[in-house]
């Protein structure tokens, strides 16, 4: 099984926080505070942070310690919705109020999330069209479905999330200002992965025993994989770390997990390792050791350099030494 490498941490337990979130650094631990501040009360929240690093997971923790809890719980991709059918998705439609719309008509997300909760994923990706639409809903908490003037009265709370600086989107006339303000009453910002190295380390341990427990990978991390995995900046923050534990698991030959088995650019962008150029495997006599090591260099020069010269000059000692060492060696020149 991994080494245990959350020494220090310390979740948040109680039914009020859920099993799957990994909250070991202060930084996390001030975010779920907060969360659990403010999750009683209706205000609209906006979250904020890097692709990966947990947004859901806080709408949800939201949810879960909200007076809406057992209430309905709608979740949209913003991003995922075509422009073109925005407007029908999250509001809805009257029957045969377009080509090819149902007879009955439709419900809304908006609709579905009535009394509840809704959770705009990726608001930054809601059309521009369909801004002001969204705009008008919350602020007079009533929609009107396509095709229909007869206005539904709402009682949904609002959780936003994006990856994007909407500050400025807003000035670059990507993103309404009035609208921006309207879903950022309460602000939380998920710092990234890289600024909390304690959590790093926790969902390393989190996610070794999640797939110790799908697979039944008995391994450990070494202690240099572990500094070159604590090192690294963490692009896609969790979900990435997630992925990667998974292919290391999967991928690697022995029990023991080391650096040979991280992929390379881990090692590139860590400063601070240094694949060694000799690594020795197991213990051993030290003059068998160095015999041995002998033995390969001479092995290596003799393929590449061919003659007693150029192996003295690639190894830097004297021609004399060069034909010594190859004789007590039993190696010919080719």
């Amino acid at each position: 099984m991994a080494r245990n490498t959350n020494l220090h941490l310390k979740v948040l337990s109680g039914p009020a926080v859920p099993p799957e979130p990994i909250f070991a650094s202060p930084q996390m631990k001030t975010v779920v505070n907060q969360v659990l501040k403010i999750a009683p009360f209706d205000s609209t929240v906006l979250i904020t942070g890097e692709s990966g690093v947990g947004k859901e997971v806080i709408a949800d923790l939201i949810q879960k310690n909200s007076k809406r809890s057992h209430t309905s719980y709608v979740k949209i991709n913003c991003g995922a919705i075509p422009e073109s059918l925005a407007e029908s998705e999250f509001f809805g439609y009257m029957g045969g109020s377009f080509t090819g719309s149902n007879k009955e008509g439709k419900q809304g997300l908006f609709e579905a999330a009535h009394n509840g909760t809704l959770f705009l994923d990726e608001i930054s990706e809601l059309p521009l069209a369909l801004q002001p639409k969204l705009l008008r809903v919350l602020q007079s908490r009533e929609i009107n479905r396509v095709g229909s003037t007869v206005p539904l009265q709402l009682n949904v709370r609002i959780i936003a999330a994006t990856n994007r600086n909407l500050r400025q989107m807003v000035l670059d006339g990507l993103f309404r200002e009035d609208l921006f303000y309207r879903i950022s009453v309460i602000p939380i910002r998920i710092p990234p992965l890289r600024e909390r190295k304690m959590d790093i380390a926790a969902a390393i341990d989190f996610f070794t025993r999640k797939f110790f427990a799908n697979y039944g990978i008995d391994k450990k991390f070494s202690r240099e994989v572990l500094d070159i995995l604590l090192n690294y900046h963490w692009h896609g923050n969790m979900r990435e770390l997630e992925n990667v534990i998974e292919q290391i698991l999967i991928t690697s030959e022995g029990n023991e997990i080391v650096p040979e088995d991280v992929p390379y650019h881990f090692k590139v962008e860590n400063k601070n390792f240094e694949e060694p150029v000799v690594k020795v495997k197991q213990i051993i006599p030290l003059a068998q050791a160095v015999l041995e090591l002998e033995r390969q260099l001479f092995l290596m020069a003799v393929e590449s350099c061919k003659t007693t010269r150029k192996i003295a000059k690639a190894l830097e000692i004297s021609q004399s030494s060069v034909m010594r060492k190859l004789k007590i060696l039993g190696i010919e020149l080719s």
